[in-house]
C-alpha cells in the first residue's frame, strides 16, 4: 500500500510529513483541567513530544499529555443525588500521561460517599381566602385595584411553599375624566452635517435634532399643560476626518529564531504600516502585522527525574551485641529509594536518597492482644447501584502499650497474638439515592 505523503511550508521551506503521524502541538498540558493550550501547529506526535511538558490532539478531538503517567487532582466533591434526606456525592480523577498510572491502593477513578444537603423535605402550604379589595390606585380615570392572601393555611414546613401569587390586582374605573398634560417625543435622529470633511483652523459645523409635543398631546377639555422647553436640538459636528491618506504596509521583516531550544516552537515575522504612514484620519493597513510557523529543532528536551516508591525496610538491628527481638529495646533500621527516568540532562531529584528509621522487632514474639478503636466509616462501595454501603471495622492488634513509641509503624516482624475473646468485627450501613450502574461504563 503506497503511503500518502503531504507536507507543509515554513517560511518558504518544504517539509514533507505522514498524514497518519499528524496531531495538533499545543505549548502547554494543564494536569488538574485535562486541557491543551498554546496551539503551535501540525508536527508529527514523536517531535511534539520531545517536550514532555508539551500536550497534543488526534483526529478524536480529545487533549493528551506528552509526559509520564500521572493522576489528577481529586475533583470537587459534586452535588448531591437528592434535595433532601440522605443521597451520596462523588468526586472523579483522570490519568493523562503515556501509558497507565500506578494505582497500588487501588482507589480508582471515582470515590463516593453520603450527603444530606437538607434533613427534612419541604411540605407544600395552603393559601387562606382572598382579603377585601383596596381602593382605586387613582382619583380620576382609570387605574387598578388590589387583595392579597396569606400563605396560612396551613402554614408550610422544611422550606415548602404556596404554588401561586399572594396578590391580585384588576382594572378601576372612578368614571372622572383626567386633564392630559402635553410630553415630549423621543428626539428624532441627528440630521446631517452639511460638511464632509473639517478644515484645519475652522469651527466645525453644526448638526440638527427636533422632537414633537405628541407624547401625548395636551388635552382640549379639561386643558392640559403644553410641554415645556424646545423643540429643537444642535450640537458640533465630531468626528469630521482631514483629507485622508490611507496606509500601506512595508515589507516582511525575517523570520525570529525558533522560541526553544528542545522540541516544537515558533518562529515570527512582521511588519509596519509605514509605507506610508495613515495620516489625517486615513484608514489603517489592513491584516495582521506579524505571522507565525511551527519550527522543529530535533533535539529532546530535559526529562527531571523522579522517585521511585521506597524500598523495604532493612532488618531491625542494633550495632551491639544485644538482643533486642521481643526486648522491649530499640534498633535501627533503613530503606532506600532511587531517582528515576531522569533524560537529556533534566534536574536531579531533591530530597535524601536513604531513610533511617528507630524500630522494634516483635517477630515471632508472643504478645497479649487488644481491640483497636473503630475505623473511619469508608465510601460507599460499589459506587453504583442500590447494594452501595459503607463499613468500618476494629480488629485485634499486639498490645504495644509497654513500649516507649507507639507508632505501629515502627515494629516489623509477626507476633504471635493472643486475641482469647477479642474477635475482629465489622459494620455496615446502606448508602441511600445511589446512582444506577451504566453499563456501558
Amino acid at each position: 500500500m503506497n503511503l500518502i505523503l503531504w507536507g507543509i511550508v515554513l517560511f518558504g521551506i518544504y517539509v514533507p510529513q505522514s498524514v497518519s503521524q499528524m496531531v495538533d502541538c499545543f505549548s502547554s498540558f494543564t494536569l488538574s483541567r485535562g486541557k491543551c493550550s498554546g496551539l503551535l501547529g501540525q508536527v508529527q506526535k514523536d517531535k511534539c513530544c520531545l517536550n514532555t511538558n508539551y500536550g497534543y490532539q488526534e483526529a478524536d478531538g480529545i487533549c493528551k499529555s506528552c509526559g509520564r503517567p500521572t493522576w489528577s487532582e481529586w475533583s470537587s466533591w459534586g452535588e448531591c443525588t437528592v434535595s433532601c434526606r440522605e443521597g451520596v456525592t462523588q468526586r472523579r480523577r483522570s490519568c493523562y500521561g503515556i501509558g497507565d498510572c500506578a494505582d497500588p491502593e487501588n482507589l480508582g477513578t471515582l470515590q463516593t460517599k453520603p450527603c444530606v444537603k437538607r434533613p427534612c423535605c419541604p411540605v407544600e402550604g395552603g393559601w387562606s381566602e382572598w382579603g377585601n379589595w383596596q381602593l382605586c390606585s387613582v382619583t380620576c380615570g382609570d387605574g387598578m385595584k388590589k387583595r392579597t392572601r396569606t400563605c396560612s393555611e396551613p402554614i408550610p414546613e422544611c422550606g415548602g411553599s404556596c404554588s401561586g401569587a399572594a396578590e391580585e390586582a384588576t382594572n378601576c374605573s372612578t368614571e372622572i375624566i383626567c386633564p392630559t398634560h402635553g410630553g415630549w417625543s423621543s428626539w428624532g435622529r441627528w440630521g446631517p452635517c452639511p460638511v464632509t470633511c473639517l478644515k484645519e483652523g475652522r469651527n466645525p459645523e453644526k448638526e440638527v435634532r427636533t422632537r414633537t409635543c405628541t407624547n401625548p398631546l395636551p388635552s382640549v377639555v379639561p386643558r392640559g399643560n403644553n410641554c415645556e422647553g424646545s423643540n429643537t436640538d444642535t450640537r458640533p459636528c465630531s468626528g469630521l476626518p482631514f483629507c485622508p491618506d490611507d496606509g500601506n504596509w512595508g515589507a516582511w521583516t525575517g523570520s525570529t529564531p525558533c522560541s526553544v531550544t528542545c522540541g516544537v516552537g515558533q518562529q515570527t515575522q512582521r511588519r509596519k504600516c509605514d509605507s506610508p504612514k495613515p495620516a489625517h484620519g486615513g484608514r489603517q493597513c489592513r491584516g495582521e502585522d506579524q505571522k507565525t510557523g511551527v519550527c522543529v529543532v530535533d533535539v529532546p528536551c530535559p526529562v527531571n527525574g523522579i522517585w521511585s516508591e521506597w524500598e523495604e525496610w532493612s532488618k531491625c538491628k542494633q550495632p551491639s551485641t544485644k538482643t533486642i527481638r521481643c526486648a522491649n529495646r530499640e534498633g535501627t533500621r533503613r530503606r532506600l529509594r532511587d531517582c528515576i527516568e531522569r533524560k537529556h540532562d533534566g534536574a536531579h531529584c531533591e530530597g535524601e536518597i536513604v531513610q533511617h528509621s528507630n524500630c522494634y522487632d516483635i517477630n515471632n514474639c508472643p504478645m497479649q492482644g487488644v481491640l483497636t478503636e473503630w475505623s473511619e466509616w469508608s465510601y460507599c462501595k460499589p459506587d453504583c447501584g442500590q447494594d452501595s454501603e459503607q463499613t468500618r471495622e476494629r480488629v485485634c492488634v499486639a498490645d504495644i502499650s509497654k513500649y516507649r513509641f507507639q507508632d505501629r509503624s515502627l515494629f516489623t516482624g509477626f507476633a504471635i497474638i493472643n486475641c482469647t475473646n477479642l474477635e475482629n468485627d465489622i459494620e455496615r450501613k446502606p448508602c441511600h439515592n445511589v446512582p444506577e450502574c451504566n453499563n456501558k461504563e
